[in-house]
C-alpha cells in the first residue's frame, strides 16, 4: 500500500518548520511512500522546497497560485498525489517513526479485533488517524488542563480512550483512501470562510461528516500513529487561549448549522467534563493541593465559559 504524505505552507518564516516535517517523514521506518510538497502562492517557499527536495525521489513540489487557503492547496496536494492512501500533515509537526506504519496498519486489518476492516469486505477502512502530542516549543504551561489540549492541536484527555472509529481526527494525523477522498470531492474549501467568515473552521469535521453520511462509517483511530505538534509561545498565552475557546464554541454552532451530521462527539465531551473531569479535578486538589491544580481548575471552567459564549454568539448569527 503506497501512502502520500501532504503537507502545505504559505509563510517563508514557516519554511524550516516545513523541512523538518517533511523531513521526519523522509526518516519513517514505512518506505512505500512519497511526499507532496505544496507552497500556497509563496515562491520564496516554492523554491527553497525545490533547492532542498527537487533531487529527491520521494519528494513532489508544487506551487500553487495564487494564495488560496489550506483546504485548497490540500486538495491540490491530493490531485497530485500517486498513493492508496493520502495523509496530511501540518508544516509545524512531527511524525513519529512509526506512524505511516501504524496507520498502514489500520488499512490492511492487522489491528483486530479493534479494526473495522474485514477481509477487504464492506467494512473495508476508508479513513485513519492518530494521536496528537505535545512538542512545547516555549515549554508546557502549567495552567493549561489536558482536557483543552485540542485548543492547540493535541489530542485531548477525553478523547477516544480505546483504539476504534470516531466522528475524525486532527487535520494534521489524518489519512484517506485516495479514491473515497476523490469521490467526497475533498474538502470543502468554503468552511474556512463561508459567507465570507474567517473564523468558522472545521475542514476535517465537515468532510468526516460527509464520509458517515456516504459511506456510513467514520474515521478508525489508532493512538499508536502518533504525530508531535510544535506548540509555539503564543499559542501557550492565556488571552490567546480564551479567544480561540470562543471562536471555536462558534464554529460548533456553525457546524450545527451547515453540516447537521458533524454534531454531538463535542455534548459527549462536555458532559464528561462536568461530570468525570471536573468532580475528579476537585478531589486531586483537596487530596493533595498545588498552584498548578488550582490554576488548572480555573482555566477549565474559563475555557469552558469562553466556549460557551462562542456558541452562543453563533445562536444569535445562525438562528
Amino acid at each position: 500500500m503506497r501512502v502520500s504524505v501532504v503537507v502545505c505552507t504559505h509563510a517563508t518564516k514557516r519554511y524550516p518548520d516545513l523541512r523538518e516535517a517533511v523531513e521526519s517523514v523522509l526518516a519513517s521506518d514505512y518506505r512505500d511512500r512519497e511526499v507532496v510538497v505544496v507552497s500556497d502562492g509563496s515562491e520564496a517557499v516554492y523554491e527553497r522546497a525545490v533547492d532542498d527536495f527537487g533531487d529527491h525521489d520521494e519528494v513532489v513540489v508544487h506551487r500553487h497560485e495564487p494564495n488560496s487557503g489550506l483546504l485548497t492547496v490540500r486538495n491540490v496536494g491530493a490531485a497530485l498525489a500517486t498513493g492508496d492512501v493520502v495523509a496530511f500533515v501540518d508544516d509545524d509537526a512531527l511524525v513519529a517513526e512509526d506512524w505511516l506504519t501504524e496507520l498502514v496498519a489500520v488499512y490492511e486489518g492487522s489491528l483486530w479485533p479493534w479494526s473495522s476492516a474485514v477481509d477487504g469486505g464492506e467494512n473495508e477502512v476508508l479513513a485513519a488517524g492518530g494521536r496528537m502530542v505535545p512538542k512545547w516549543v516555549a515549554g508546557e504551561p502549567a495552567f493549561l488542563p489536558a482536557e483543552f489540549y485540542w485548543l492547540v492541536g493535541v489530542t485531548h484527555r477525553g478523547f477516544a480512550e480505546t483504539p476504534g472509529e470516531v466522528r475524525n481526527t486532527f487535520g494534521s494525523n489524518i489519512s484517506f483512501r485516495a479514491d473515497v477522498f476523490e469521490e467526497l470531492g475533498g474538502f470543502d474549501t468554503n468552511v474556512g470562510g463561508r459567507k465570507g467568515d474567517r473564523h468558522l473552521q472545521g475542514g476535517e469535521t465537515e468532510l468526516c461528516a460527509r464520509l458517515r453520511e456516504r459511506y456510513g462509517v467514520g474515521v478508525e483511530y489508532n493512538p499508536d500513529a502518533e504525530v508531535a505538534h510544535k506548540i509555539f509561545d503564543y499559542r501557550t498565552d492565556p488571552a490567546w487561549l480564551v479567544k480561540r475557546a470562543f471562536w471555536q464554541g462558534y464554529s460548533k454552532r456553525g457546524m450545527e448549522v451547515f453540516v447537521p451530521e458533524s454534531t454531538g462527539e463535542e455534548d459527549e465531551f462536555l458532559a464528561d467534563l462536568l461530570f468525570r473531569f471536573v468532580p475528579s479535578r476537585v478531589r486531586g486538589l483537596v487530596e493533595e493541593f498545588s498552584t498548578a491544580k488550582l490554576l488548572q481548575l480555573v482555566m477549565l471552567f474559563v475555557l469552558t465559559g469562553a466556549v460557551g459564549l462562542g456558541y452562543l454568539y453563533g445562536l444569535l448569527k445562525w438562528r
